[in-house]
């Protein structure tokens, strides 16, 4: 790797100065320079691959792992190194230019953390710590269930066992990162202690579970046409013992209330990465394999004043989503500062996603058509952009991100705090 001054680290420029080289200072700097290394030499040149054989991106994973990538989200009171909630954006949009299933996996680990050691018990916090500074250790995450719509949830059981601690059984449905995490973030209803509660917010678990648990099967059924090395698929528990040292959620806990404008803000920053990956990939090949068209008059396709255009549109436009991305990100972090209501957070991250969605699959649907007949041979896999934009964009639907900015534009209308908004 290059050196640097001592003051930080330049990370190179994503795509010439429409998206310039941006410096990082302190330990969190060395870091992101050891990540940039590892995505340009061993994890883009391979994520073509990956795409075509599916399945838990296993050594992508263990390339970043030694890099020490998974302490930068967590509080530096903890070992880590506590980055601010921007910064995180940004790494996620470059690990999506590399490849954005390692992306989605990496932003399931971030945003964990930065929620577990909000609304986790004290005593959870050392031991969980110094796993994921010593021992590298991923967090994975099981929480969707196939319910009537979207937001339908408490279907998956805990019951006390009869030797102590308690048995969750069910079946999750979209476990990103599950099946290769060190540790699996399940979600779990406890009824009985509902009910004596007579408060349903008591019976919610959230427990911390090595992958390898005895009645915790991951099925590897994820079969999309995009995304398809997150191995997001199917997880059943029957009868997994967990053990309540290891509940991440603290009864008593006070649950931070824009954790879904965060998740939503990640997306933004992967559909950007994406977009910025299959711009890059246009503008490298139009040059030296693209022909230009005869009533051009030109001698090379990127002389062509239509090309030019064309890929200047979706370059502005994605910087526009790159910087709604980094404003929600500012915002974000505001916000955990008591600076920034939680509504102008809600604003700012319904917009960067409408921004980046837009922008993403534009650039993936547009960008191929500079590049001719040409690059459409599967040796230049520019159609796994568009399929990867396609699906992550399809998540949740952003007409209902326009329509809530919509909304409280024309009546001041603030969303309530919930799953998607």
């Amino acid at each position: 790797m290059t050196s640097a001054p001592a003051e930080g680290h330049d990370l190179p420029p994503l795509l010439r100065d429409l998206f310039p080289a941006r410096r990082v200072a302190g330990r969190a700097g060395d870091v992101l320079q050891r990540v940039q290394h590892v995505l340009d030499t061993e994890i883009a040149p391979t994520a073509a691959q990956r795409d075509r054989a599916g399945g838990y991106p296993h050594q992508a994973i263990a390339a970043l792992k030694r890099t020490g990538v998974l302490a930068l989200a967590l509080p530096c009171a903890w070992g880590g190194m506590g980055i601010s909630q921007e910064l995180s954006l940004e790494l996620m949009l470059r690990m999506a230019v590399a490849d954005p299933a390692v992306a989605q996996i990496y932003k399931v680990h971030d945003d964990l953390v930065r929620e577990i050691f909000v609304y986790s018990p004290p005593a959870l916090r050392g031991p969980l710590a110094r796993r994921i500074v010593d021992g590298h250790v991923i967090l994975g995450m099981a929480v969707a269930e196939n319910g009537r719509t979207a937001d339908s949830f408490l279907q998956t059981l805990a019951r006390p066992g009869p030797a102590g601690g308690y048995l969750v059984s069910g079946r999750k449905i979209y476990a990103t990162g599950a099946s290769g995490a060190d540790l699996v973030a399940i979600s779990s209803f406890d009824p009985v202690r509902a009910q004596q509660t007579g408060n349903l917010r008591d019976g919610v678990r959230m427990d911390l579970v090595p992958r390898d648990t005895p009645g915790l099967v991951f099925h590897h059924d994820w079969n999309r046409m995009g995304q398809r090395a997150t191995d997001s698929g199917t997880v059943t528990l029957e009868h997994v013992r967990v053990d309540d040292r290891w509940n991440a959620l603290s009864p008593d806990a006070v649950l931070p209330l824009h954790v879904s404008l965060r998740f939503q803000a990640g997306f933004s920053a992967i559909l950007t990465g994406i977009g910025i990956a299959v711009l890059r990939a246009v503008c490298a090949f139009v040059p030296e394999h693209a022909r230009p068209w005869g009533a051009a008059g030109v001698a090379r396709a990127d002389e062509d004043p239509y090309i030019r255009r064309q890929l200047g549109e979706i370059g502005t436009d994605l910087f526009a989503a790159y910087c709604s991305v980094m404003q929600a990100g500012r915002m974000l972090d505001g916000h955990e500062q008591g600076d920034v209501p939680r509504n102008a957070v809600a604003m700012a991250a319904s917009a960067a996603r409408s921004v980046a969605t837009r922008a993403a699959l534009r650039a993936t649907t547009d960008a191929p058509a500079a590049a001719g007949a040409r690059g459409t041979d599967a040796a230049n896999g520019l159609d796994r952009y568009w399929r990867d934009a396609r699906t992550l964009s399809v998540h949740d639907p952003v007409d209902w991100k326009n329509a809530e900015v919509g909304r409280h534009l024309l009546t001041g209308w603030a969303p309530e705090p919930g799953l998607y908004q």
